[in-house]
């Protein structure tokens, strides 16, 4: 035995002394189904550290006991709750000083990854001698606090840039994304990738015989982080992440760059300039708006619950962009397809735009075939009999839709939804003949389907509460986020941003160039501008949209959208729009360099928004502020770092707001009228 820990049973870590002499150290976190990192876990798992260190096995294997994935990363709601405590410096510090312990173990060791290793998982692995992966797809390996405004604190940024070289261990930081497990091993970050049934038993091995790294991977680990080098290449990286992320809006990439780029001496040193700046980060607006995000995409993951969505087979009415690639995306998640259309041209363009999402995303070629062939063609719509969800994606006629559904519906099994992807028209328009409302629904998705994670559940009042479970189980299978909305014009995301673009296509009318409005936005933290928006969106669907919603609003609408486009003008479809389009970018126009934007541009553009996204907490499109904000940054991109319309609200001050929507109402006339419900107590900071 080693010290009294063979066969004991910690809290969260499970102990096996193997004949061979090396331990396995399983950790198993106690009434979680995943593994995550809270202080409790590492001061238990620094107390048995403490005892290997004095007497030290032969070797050291660190597993995961869980079914379901390696370690996940930091517990983020204990996160969250140091950082009200004003104690994120402890917590900070106590991951360095039990990682470094393991670090300093007088044995070799092993971390052994199987599924997804993220953040504190990778870190602790980064603390290891070696690193050995399962080659499951499953297996993902990355550090993505980024996407929480802060970066790796636990010895993370210290010690990837010295394994793997700088210019590879910051690609990996600065955007956060993850690595499959032989991507992870052509970097240098894993030693070796094996089967899963064979993970313990080689990483035992390499525990008990070690590994050489290639001199190359060893000589770049040293001389990428030399100081000549680092104040080099930091500049180089400090453009490289100004091209995607404003500093004043993201500041964590930037202060990552030049922690690296200033510290050196020993690893405690280094440590500790990375706890303190990321200690500050985790104090930033952006970081708390970035980790509210993060619990706000946890809430939409489980609006679905437990309960099963009981769809097999999907059947798609309209092979246009949005059912086309609706049908592409439901068969690349492995539901069962059929595809309708009036002719077959269009179910033949959607199957060929089909072929480009496969092969981008099914990176397995041997596997394509598979994944294709549960798309079909269905000219005759005979799919509509064994459907277990149908999804109506025509044009933006009420009448037409209806037409539709009084064929559709006396097909369909006794148990199948039959939903609608309408993007503005209230569902009681749609729902008047149908002889059952209950299966009945909206299924929103928003374009590009493949890039925007959002779908709008929209409501109505004869819609059964199964209905809604079923379809936000659904949207889960299809790594999607539902949110459920009222029927009402425009829904929540088209409702917000409508008065968002018409601002914009008034002021484009004013003569304010294209590229200068979008700028503002983009300025603002938007993903990009509202011309190009109301491009990309198409100038027909824009125009359809305005007529529901401009009524609706009491908004006029301005030339731009005041007449549906001339043929082959539609926008970024067509390669002509308000930009022209080449190679699926805006070709937009130079602005002369003395051309000075108004003041009030930003305020234009933003307060139009803020101001129905008042309007439509206070009608009660949601059922709160919280489901409003999660909508409109997954639906729109609003910028993320601002935590969404009520967030921003409460941030700025709702009177501070109200002050500046009144100025231009005064200046512009009725259209920047407050709306009902700035008296909403939700858009003040809790005490």
């Amino acid at each position: 035995m080693i010290a009294g820990l063979d066969g004991l049973r910690f809290s969260h870590w499970q102990v096996e002394l193997r004949p061979d002499g090396v331990l396995v150290l399983s950790f198993d976190r106690e009434g979680e189904s995943v593994n995550t990192f809270a202080q409790d876990v590492l001061l238990e798992l620094d107390g048995l550290l403490e005892r290997l260190a004095l007497e030290p096995p032969r070797g050291l294997v660190l597993r995961s006991a869980k079914q379901k994935g390696f370690i996940a990363g930091a517990d983020i709601r204990e996160f969250a709750e140091f950082d009200r405590r004003g104690t994120i410096g402890d917590s900070i510090r106590r991951g360095q000083q039990v990682f470094q312990r393991l670090a300093e173990l007088p044995c070799p060791t092993v971390s052994a990854i199987h599924g997804f290793c993220m953040g504190g998982g990778t870190e602790i692995s980064l603390a290891c001698d070696y690193r050995i992966a399962s080659n499951d797809p499953s297996t993902r390996i990355g550090l993505p606090e980024v996407k929480l405004g802060i970066y790796p604190g636990w010895g993370g940024s210290v010690r990837l840039p010295r394994l793997v070289g700088a210019p590879a261990a910051m690609d990996v930081m600065l955007t956060g994304r993850t690595l499959s497990a032989s991507s992870a091993r052509a970097m240098g970050l894993v030693d070796k990738v094996v089967e899963p049934a064979l993970l313990l038993d080689e990483a035992v091995k390499l525990a008990l015989e070690g590994r050489q790294r290639p001199f190359k991977q060893r000589f770049l680990g040293w001389i990428t982080n030399t100081w000549p080098v680092r104040q080099v290449l930091a500049p180089v990286l400090v453009k490289q992440v100004a091209r995607k992320a404003r500093k004043e809006h993201y500041p964590a990439p930037y202060a990552l760059i030049e922690t690296w780029r200033r510290s050196g001496g020993g690893i405690q040193s280094r440590l500790s300039a990375e706890r303190r700046s990321v200690v500050k980060l985790a104090g930033t607006p952006t970081a708390r708006n970035l980790t509210r995000v993060f619990f706000l995409q946890e809430r939409l993951k489980g609006l679905g619950g437990k309960e099963p969505h009981g769809i097999a087979h999907v059947h798609v009415v309209g092979a246009g962009v949005m059912g086309g690639d609706i049908a592409a995306w439901s068969a690349y998640k492995g539901f069962r397809v059929t595809l309708q259309d009036r002719e077959q041209k269009y179910i033949d363009g959607a199957l060929a735009r089909a072929q480009d999402l496969f092969a981008k995303k099914v990176r397995d070629e041997a596997k394509r075939p598979e994944v294709a062939a549960r798309l079909k063609s269905d000219l005759a719509g005979d799919g509509v009999r064994e459907a277990d969800l149908v999804i109506e994606a025509i044009i933006e006629q009420a009448e037409a839709k209806r037409e539709l559904y009084a064929t559709v519906e006396p097909r369909l099994k006794t148990d199948a939804l039959l939903t609608t992807n309408t993007s503005s028209i209230p569902l009681e328009e749609l729902t008047g003949d149908l002889a059952r409302p209950a299966q009945f629904a909206g299924l929103h998705y928003f374009n590009p389907v493949a890039l925007m994670p959002l779908v709008e559940i929209v409501r109505h009042d004869a819609m059964a509460a199964t209905t809604e479970q079923r379809l936000a189980a659904f949207c889960k299978a299809l790594d999607k986020l539902p949110v459920p909305v009222a029927g009402t014009p425009g829904f929540l995301v088209n409702r917000l941003l409508f008065p968002y673009m018409l601002e914009a296509a008034l002021a484009y009318s004013e003569g304010i160039p294209g590229p200068v409005i979008d700028r503002a936005a983009v300025k603002y933290g938007m993903p990009m501008g509202p011309i190009e928006l109301i491009d990309t969106v198409g100038l027909d669907v824009a125009y359809g949209v305005g007529q529901e919603l401009a009524p609706f609003l009491g908004l006029s609408i301005p030339p731009a959208l005041a007449t549906p486009p001339e043929q082959g003008k539609r926008g970024k479809k067509d390669g002509q729009g308000l930009y022209a389009w080449e190679d699926g970018k805006p070709k937009k126009p130079e602005v002369a360099k003395d051309y000075k934007a108004p003041d009030d541009l930003e305020d234009r553009l933003i307060l139009p928004l803020l101001n129905e996204a008042v309007a439509a907490l206070h009608d009660g499109v949601v059922e709160d502020a919280d489901l409003l904000d999660a909508g409109v940054i997954f639906g729109t991109g609003y910028a993320p770092f601002r935590g969404g319309p009520i967030q921003t609200i409460r941030e700025t001050g709702a009177d501070v707001l109200l002050g500046r929507l009144m100025a231009l109402q005064a200046k512009y006339g009725d259209r920047f009228a407050p709306r009902p419900g700035w008296d909403n107590p939700a858009l003040r900071q809790p005490d």
